[in-house]
């Protein structure tokens, strides 16, 4: 335990104390959030980053460690375990080191070397091994035996080859220097199946493809790898990509020979030896290095896209609220109607009705004089539009209210419905709403999305949002433990309204399991709301540790102490006490009195149990309590007369909203009913090589059109604003300069040598997108 405390501290740049003082604390059962904000002292001031990647690193070590017990005494029971290779399995720092060290302990069926070692033939192997001045074929005379079936010479020599082979292919040593080599210079080849040209067209950009495996982007890896299980791509690792044309045989066998310490001189037993060496490589170890190199791939492809999805869900959730009004929800349809839903300022619903303002029905001013009397009658102040179908004609719907009911102020916001649906048919909706048809629930979705983003997305399967690449390629556990982490952290992060929180809410605040959350629900509706956080112990199977974890996150407005509507943990409630009897003053006239609180010297207040970042972090609440980490709220606003991509033209500058951030650019609505794609090489005049460094999910921006494909759906944008639209994208800035030459070049490693040309934006490449790898990557964010 000790030397996994080292590691990990080490591999944070942080005290070996902060680490075993968070692992302390994570093995008593707090949680990131928790341990983050309340025990800094305890910690050193460790983040949730930080304490994220802890919690993650320790999980993987100490499968390591036990993995290595079990080896040492699988090994041990065979009576094989040396000194020396007790020592190597010690050190052994991954798991990938430790399994190739097992490899030759490791219970295998009965091969061919064990056939032949049986029958008598490792002596043989040995002979031929220490000296290859002698001939093997008149060695392995000696060894010709009818009742062993050793039949002749070659029976014989083909036993001691694959005693040799199995012997060389399970060398620890040796395998990690080959795998390095490969890691370093191997590249990853995929090639069309023959006769599924068509069948295969999205994935055409593979039919020919070839990339390093050490440099191959995440979302490239994935989709050559979704083109084999689709049954469209063969896969096959080169080893020799940079061999020079005149060498003879593999690198690796040079390798091999080389670790074997062996000098070729024409000596008799080198044919036979150099055919060893050659069928070791190309039997044994290419088949091992390709699988186990290919999982690395796979999994640091899987990986990146993990990380990609959780940092669009944290920009997503983490989005600016509208804020408590009175909001009306509109979840656009064309034959099926305009689903309607009003909710209070807490999210309550209020009311529900469906209009057709659209064909074939086209009650279009019935449906603007039904819903001016539910603005009226219920007050609304905000109109939330979903973005699906007919959301532009639903928004000029909503437009024409505006005007023509002068005497109400009211403001209209497109917004995502991505997922709404999800909801609409869960169980959560049907507990929540049993009696509402499944229709009206989504515009309820969407109404309350506007108001709180976070609060309403927690509802829904975080898969369902569309803000992933491949996401369904990736391990499913790995991404359902990424997310949920996401999601706990921005719920803590801005903290729950104790009496107006959903069970799926308050299931995400620190120490609250599903079950507690229910029973918070049910004791607030038999006893009301809550007045003070003492309550909930009050609650079933909420106990104190528990309630230690939550209630620094659980926020109660207007009950009985004021501190209980701020992030100050009650535990630190008598350091505020301190602070109100230093300056004799009430609680009330201390809450947001700026000048006083920031005339305090914190060290003032500490003790042995509250520390400096402890009374610092209460000062700062104090003068902003309850203070929201979100940003400001603020709104796209569609361009009028732009409806559909056919409304679009090369050089039309529009803003829009990034609805999903990759690793190769950011989709952007522009109100068409189709995201636009802002290729990384469009999206800034220097380089740049994560598109999250412009944008993120959420960010309204303003941008240009580059090319439209109507019947493929596919729309080119850039960033640069100021630049000429040419055949090959944007070419020439106001300044002179050529941005666009600079960036393509500085990509081309995003572009395998021209061959996958995805940053193309027409000319010779044939369009926007003209290419699988964006088409994937286009269905994907749909999922």
């Amino acid at each position: 335990m000790t030397d996994i405390l080292k590691i990990i501290a080490e591999e944070l740049a942080v005290q070996p104390t902060q680490v075993v003082s968070a692992v302390k604390l994570l093995d008593e059962g707090a949680t990131v959030p928790f341990i983050a904000r309340y025990r800094k002292e305890v910690t050193g001031g460790l983040d949730d980053t930080q304490l994220r990647n802890l919690e993650n690193r320790l999980g993987y070590l100490r499968e390591l460690t036990e993995r290595r017990q079990v080896i040492l005494k699988n090994i041990e029971e065979q009576g094989k375990l040396t000194p020396e290779l007790a020592q190597s399995i010690e050190q052994a720092q991954s798991k990938t080191d430790l399994e190739e060290l097992y490899l030759p302990y490791k219970p295998k069926r009965r091969t061919k070397g064990q056939i032949a070692i049986e029958a008598g033939l490792e002596p043989l192997a040995d002979a031929i091994m220490a000296d290859l001045s002698n001939d093997p074929q008149q060695l392995a005379q000696d060894y010709i035996s009818a009742d062993k079936g050793i039949d002749d010479t070659k029976a014989a020599l083909d036993g001691a080859r694959y005693i040799l082979m199995e012997r060389f292919a399970v060398e620890a040593p040796l395998l990690k220097r080959i795998r390095q080599y490969l890691t370093d210079n191997a590249t990853i080849e995929a090639k069309l199946i023959d006769g599924k040209e068509k069948e295969a067209a999205k994935f055409s950009d593979y039919f020919e493809f070839s990339e390093s495996i050490k440099t191959i982007p995440s979302h490239r890896a994935l989709a050559i790898f979704r083109g084999r299980n689709e049954g469209f791509l063969t896969l096959a690792l080169n080893a020799d990509p940079n061999k020079d044309d005149n060498q003879t045989g593999s690198i690796v066998e040079s390798m091999i020979a080389d670790y074997l310490n062996i000098q070729w001189q024409g000596r008799a037993g080198e044919t036979f030896l150099k055919q060893v060496i050659s069928w070791t490589w190309k039997v044994k170890v290419l088949t091992h290095m390709e699988t186990e190199l290919f999982a690395d791939v796979r999994e640091r492809a899987e990986s990146g896209a993990i990380s990609v999805f959780a940092s669009n869900l944290k920009d997503l959730l983490m989005a600016a609220p509208a804020g408590a009004k009175v909001t009306m929800g509109l979840d656009p349809g064309i034959r099926t109607g305009v689903k309607v839903a009003i909710v209070d300022q807490t999210g309550k619903l209020l009311d529900t009705a469906t209009v057709f303002p659209h064909p074939p029905q086209n009650a279009w001013d019935k449906s603007k004089r039904t819903l001016i009397n539910l603005i009226k009658k219920h007050k609304v102040e905000l109109v939330s539009i979903g973005n699906g179908t007919a959301s532009r004609e639903t928004d000029k719907l909503a437009a024409e209210i505006l005007k023509e009911a002068d005497d109400v102020k009211l403001n209209k916001i497109m917004v995502s419905e991505a997922g709404a649906s999800v909801y609409s048919a869960s169980e959560t909706a049907a507990k929540e709403f049993p009696d509402l048809d499944v229709s009206l629930r989504g515009a309820v979705s969407i109404a309350r999305r506007l108001q709180d983003p976070l609060a309403e997305l927690v509802k829904i399967e975080p898969k369902s949002i569309g803000v992933g690449q491949y996401q369904h390629d990736v391990n499913q556990s790995a991404l359902s433990k990424s997310l949920d982490s996401v999601i706990e952290d921005c719920v803590n992060a801005v903290g729950v309204d104790l009496n107006t929180a959903s069970v799926p809410l308050l299931s995400k605040v620190s120490g609250l399991t599903k079950t507690m959350a229910q029973n918070v629900v049910e004791f607030r509706n038999e006893n009301g709301g809550f007045s003070n956080r003492n309550q909930l112990k009050k609650v079933s199977r909420l106990g104190p540790k528990a309630f230690e974890q939550c209630a620094g996150f659980l926020k109660i407005v207007g009950g009985d102490n004021p501190l209980d509507a701020s992030a100050v943990h009650p535990e630190a409630y008598p350091v505020v006490e301190k602070i109100v009897a230093a300056n004799d003053e009430v609680v009330t006239n201390l809450i947001a009195n700026t000048d006083k609180l920031r005339k305090l010297n914190a060290a003032d207040f500490t003790d042995e149990k509250f520390g400096l970042p402890t009374v610092q972090d209460i000062l700062k609440e104090l003068e902003k309590p309850g203070r929201d980490p979100r940003p400001e709220f603020k709104t796209a606003t569609f361009k009028e007369g732009v409806e559909t991509i056919a409304d679009l033209k090369p050089a039309m500058k529009l803003e829009g909203v990034v609805t999903n951030v990759t690793n190769f650019g950011a989709f952007v609505d522009i109100g068409v009913h189709q995201d636009g794609l802002v290729h990384i090489s469009a999206m800034s005049e220097t380089f740049i090589d994560d598109p999250r460094k412009v944008v993120k999910a959420g960010d309204i921006v303003k941008v240009k059109v580059i090319e439209v494909d109507v019947p493929r759906k596919r729309i080119g944008l850039t960033m640069w604003l100021n630049d000429e639209v040419h055949a090959d994208g944007p070419a020439k800035s106001a300044g002179g300069n050529k941005p666009a030459a600079r960036n393509k070049s500085n990509n081309a490693s995003n572009r395998n040598k021209g061959r996958n040309q995805q940053s193309s934006f027409g000319g010779n490449g044939g369009g926007l997108m003209n290419n699988a790898f964006a088409e994937a990557f286009a269905k994907a964010k749909k999922k």
